[in-house]
């Protein structure tokens, strides 16, 4: 995962101008706190969707939680992706990019606490402030990378992608051993991932105590944006693909213990299936920038992780681990082509910037129907055998969208500014 797909959140940091990386002061020590500090934020950006997915059936059991209620708090992060995205570049330009994670960070980990008392309105609630801080966290952590790894985006990329997804795999797989290691206490384990980013805090600390913040004054104005076929092309291709993997995140876990897995197996399989995606997202941009068009790899991307998904709900259980590394190719690939495809299809950094925050904003909202529609679906016919159905649609229209946004060609827009 190269430059390009840093770019598309570099519009972040134009309030945010001086930074640890732009002076040689801290040495390579510094650099490398930062560094590591970047990846454990990262680290912590995934849990939150994981982890409740691996106790769903606890979790309904002990507060009494509907398969509509189950629905609607898979779904209530992914919402707050997109419903909050477009408070990060305002926070930074108030608070500065380094007191703006911070804060994320604290509340990150107060919003996951909460989801340990026993109490409806405080899982959805935490739940709720958790996802907001992860939709802030999103948008900044890319941009940081650009500004202070000029020199190794790719390296930093690929560390900050791996460590999205070690986070979520790290979740899915040990939550349920560690419900069982601290008897059987479902509160205790949804609110122990609370560690990790109060960790993170204290060793993001010292950037924000070393940080400068400087506030521009202007803004460049992007019009014809919203208008744009193809940038509704991306967009939709970004928020298609991202429902299919919510859908993955949220409900796999559950899927295959109806199926007869226990929960820990169950939880193991997802936890591979998910670092599998690591090694796709760094592999397929590299394939992608190299072809004439992105049109054929943005659809082989889209049937190889349906096709995947049908075999985990359908298949023989033998068969199993086959289908969750294939369906980590899938899903892994989907992410990073739909990321690099913002990119190619924009003129230059300032339009990636925008089109971003539009496939940002627009595409997780759009993600949020369809763990919500899993959960329906299961309630409607006890069963999640019909998702099979809602996984076809999603993977089809995520197939033509990406071939419609992967033809070489631009973004039309007009620009104008900067302005006040």
């Amino acid at each position: 995962m190269d430059p390009a797909v840093n770019e598309t959140s570099s519009h972040v940091q134009s309030a945010d101008t001086s930074g640890p990386a732009q002076s040689d002061a801290g040495g390579a020590s510094r650099r490398l706190l930062l560094g590591a500090s970047l990846v454990l934020i990262a680290f912590n950006l995934r849990p939150l969707f994981s982890s409740a997915s691996a106790l769903l059936p606890e979790i309904r059991s002990e507060l009494g939680l509907g398969a509509v209620g189950a629905g609607l708090l898979t779904t209530l992060p992914v919402v707050c992706l997109g419903a909050f995205s477009p408070l990060a570049p305002r926070l930074a330009q108030r608070l500065g990019t380094e007191r703006t994670l911070l804060a994320v960070v604290l509340m990150l980990a107060l919003g996951t606490a909460m989801r340990g008392v026993p109490s409806l309105t405080l899982l959805f609630l935490g739940t709720a402030i958790a996802g907001a801080c992860i939709a802030v966290g999103n948008v900044l952590l890319p941009g940081l990378v650009k500004r202070d790894f000029p020199d190794r985006t790719a390296l930093m990329t690929g560390l900050y992608t791996m460590a999205l997804c070690g986070g979520a795999a790290g979740a899915a797989g040990l939550t349920l051993p560690i419900e069982h290691a601290l008897g059987n206490s479902l509160g205790a384990a949804l609110a122990v991932w609370a560690l990790p980013p109060a960790i993170a805090a204290v060793v993001w600390l010292p950037q924000v105590l070393m940080s400068k913040t400087v506030v521009t004054a202007g803004r460049v104005r992007v019009r014809g944006l919203w208008t744009d076929r193809l940038a509704w092309q991306v967009t939709l291709f970004m928020g298609l693909q991202s429902a299919l993997a919510y859908c993955v995140f949220g409900w796999l876990v559950p899927i295959l213990r109806e199926r007869g897995l226990d929960g820990v197996a169950a939880g193991g399989i997802v936890s591979v299936s998910v670092m599998v995606q690591a090694a796709a997202c760094l592999v397929v941009p590299h394939i992608a920038v190299r072809g004439r068009d992105q049109r054929v790899i943005n659809a082989v991307l889209c049937l190889f992780s349906v096709g995947a998904l049908l075999g985990l709900l359908f298949a023989p259980l033998s068969t199993v681990w086959i289908w969750a590394v294939l369906q980590g190719i899938g899903q892994g690939g989907l992410i990073a082509a739909a990321m690099t495809t913002i990119v190619l299809r924009s003129p230059d950094s300032l339009i990636a910037s925008h089109l971003s925050g539009m496939a940002q904003c627009v595409g997780y909202l759009l993600a949020s129907i369809g763990p919500l529609i899993v959960g329906l679906i299961r309630g409607w016919t006890g069963s999640f055998a019909t998702c099979g159905v809602l996984f076809v649609a999603l993977g089809l229209g995520a197939a033509w969208c990406g071939w419609r946004a992967g033809r070489t060609a631009y973004v039309q827009v007009e620009t104008d500014g900067p302005v006040d």
